[in-house]
C-alpha cells in the first residue's frame, strides 16, 4: 500500500470542463492545498463518451486509475456496464485485485457494502438521498465519512458541487488495507450514485 494512504483527511476536486465525457479528479492535502493524488479516465472508449452525454451515463462503465503526481500508480477502480445496480472492482498499484463494492437495491440508507479482497464484507457506506453526507460504518463504529461541508482550512475550497472531503478515522491503523477501500469509495460514490 502506498503510504499517501496513511492520511486522515483528503480533499477530492472535480476537474471541472465544458463537454467533458470522462470523470477526473484531482486530491489535494486540505492543509496547504497540494495536490497529493490525480485521478484520471485514462481509457474511455468512444462509444462510452457518446453515452456519458445522454440518460445512460449512470449505466456506462468506468475506471479511474489513482496515481501520485510523479505518476506511481496507487488504486484502479473500475466497473463494467450496469443494469440495475453497481459491482465495483478496486485493484492495487500491482493491478491485484483488493476489493470492490456492492450497491444495495432499493436501500435509504445502506449505499455499499464495502468488500474485501474475498469479497467479505468490511463495512458498509451509510447516507440518506437528500444530502451529501456519508459515513463508512464498521458495525456501530464510523471509521469515515465523506461529505462536502467541512469547518477546516479547505472550507474556501467548496466552491461548486463536486468538490468533497473524506476523512478517515485514527481508528483506523495506518497500512490497513480498509484505506484503501475507502478512498476509492469516494470514486464510486460520486459516478455511481451522484452522476
Amino acid at each position: 500500500m502506498h503510504p499517501i494512504l496513511n492520511r486522515n483527511l483528503f480533499f477530492v476536486k472535480e476537474q471541472v470542463g465544458f463537454f467533458k465525457a470522462s470523470n477526473n479528479y484531482d486530491v489535494l492535502d486540505p492543509e496547504t492545498n497540494q495536490v497529493i493524488l490525480n485521478c484520471r479516465e485514462e481509457r474511455l472508449g468512444i462509444f462510452t463518451k457518446m453515452l456519458r452525454f445522454t440518460d445512460y451515463k449512470r449505466l456506462t462503465p468506468f475506471e479511474v486509475i489513482i496515481r501520485t503526481p510523479d505518476n506511481q500508480p496507487v488504486l484502479c477502480v473500475k466497473r463494467g456496464v450496469a443494469l440495475f445496480t453497481s459491482k465495483v472492482d478496486v485493484l492495487d498499484e500491482t493491478g491485484q485485485r483488493i476489493g470492490g463494492f456492492a450497491q444495495k437495491f432499493f436501500s435509504f440508507t445502506d449505499k455499499f457494502t464495502v468488500l474485501g479482497a474475498n469479497d467479505q464484507p468490511l463495512c458498509v457506506l451509510r447516507g440518506n438521498w437528500t444530502s451529501w453526507d456519508f459515513a463508512f460504518m464498521a458495525g456501530e463504529v464510523e471509521i469515515g465519512r465523506v461529505s462536502k461541508k467541512w469547518a477546516g482550512l479547505g472550507k474556501e475550497l467548496f466552491t461548486s458541487a463536486d468538490n468533497y472531503m473524506l476523512s478517515i478515522s485514527p481508528v483506523v491503523p495506518p497500512n490497513d488495507p480498509v484505506r484503501q477501500m475507502i478512498l476509492a469509495a469516494v470514486m464510486c460514490i460520486d459516478l455511481v450514485l451522484k452522476e
